[in-house]
């Protein structure tokens, strides 16, 4: 398989996904500084204005590690953008990010075909997020670099389909770069991704179980006691399918069992769209890697311990 350049020298093959609300500059830097890619949606910055901070005090912090240990594998960010029509905040913060030559974009819910030529144009990569064959091929079409494969199990927004089904007909006809996602949670999980023939791992649920993620305790602790039976698969919330806390859905006032399907044509992500909703900040999404989340702890001890399991998982495969 074909990696950007960009991508080709990091510590382990991940990319922290990025996570609404939680993803903040304190959980990018040290998932950079770890080598793995951090990500954050531009939405999560907010007003607006914040957006070029953030990227100014990630692209600081990176700077300053890098000085202080210039041995260390230092990992590229990613900004996340929704591709959508009601997202109003979408050409602003796109020119933030192509002013400032962000190395990642990380798109959604639509293919990224007007945005693609800026990005390459100064030398970035946009790598695409797609649940379906045909969601792939009209990415593909636009031009990306490489797909994200959100498969049943994610966190967040999620497909249906096994990894093992669509990773197997995406690599019929694309050997172009692949990041699957779906319940990864540790390094055991990474080495069969690349085992399946995908080129990195995407991974949420378990930085959420981090101080530096912004959420609340409850959520932290609610990461830690829940088992993939408490993950309650819906498009209530925000007119995508997506996965959430049986827990949090609830406290919200509703019966997991008896959910009404919402509708598509409702999505909203005018201003950072849902957050001022229930979605993501009262109703908690996960993944079905959940169970296998046992402790809080800093993102630092996180990637420590992924590199332990990846390493292990090989020697345990390599004899």
């Amino acid at each position: 398989m074909s990696l950007p350049p960009v991508l080709s020298n990091l510590a382990l093959p991940v990319i922290g996904s990025p996570l609404f609300i939680a993803s903040n500059p304190e959980l990018v830097v040290e998932q950079c500084k770890g080598g793995i890619v951090g990500s954050f949606p531009a939405l999560n910055a907010r007003p607006k204005d914040e957006l070029e901070r953030w990227i100014d005090r990630i692209e600081g912090e990176l700077a300053a590690h890098k000085a202080a240990h210039p041995d260390a594998v230092v990992a590229p960010y990613a900004v996340n953008q929704i591709i959508h029509k009601s997202n109003d905040r979408l050409e602003h913060d796109l020119e933030v990010c192509i002013r400032r030559k962000v190395p990642i974009i990380i798109s959604s819910l639509r293919a990224p075909n007007e945005i693609i030529p800026a990005v390459h144009g100064y030398g970035g990569i946009v790598l695409h997020d797609v649940i379906n064959v045909r969601h792939a091929q009209k990415a593909l079409e636009a031009g990306v670099d490489g797909l994200i494969l959100v498969c049943a199990g994610a966190g967040g927004h999620a497909g249906m389909l096994s990894p093992f089904a669509l990773l197997g007909e995406i690599r019929r006809f694309y050997d172009g770069c692949v990041v699957l996602a779906g319940a990864i949670t540790r390094g055991e999980h990474v080495l069969a991704a690349q085992a399946m023939g995908a080129d990195l791992a995407y991974m949420g649920t378990r930085w959420l179980a981090t101080p530096e993620a912004n959420v609340s305790d409850a959520y932290r602790q609610t990461i830690v006691e829940s088992a993939a039976a408490d993950i309650v698969y819906t498009d209530l919330f925000t007119g995508v399918h997506g996965n959430y806390l049986r827990s949090s859905i609830v406290n919200a006032g509703f019966d997991p069992a008896n959910l009404p399907k919402s509708d598509p044509s409702k999505m909203d992500f005018g201003s950072g769209g849902n957050q001022g909703k229930k979605a993501w900040r009262d109703i908690w999404s996960a993944g079905q890697g959940v169970g296998q989340i046992d402790a809080v702890a800093p993102a630092a001890e996180v990637i420590a311990a992924l590199k332990a399991e990846y390493a292990a998982a090989k020697r345990r495969l390599c004899g």
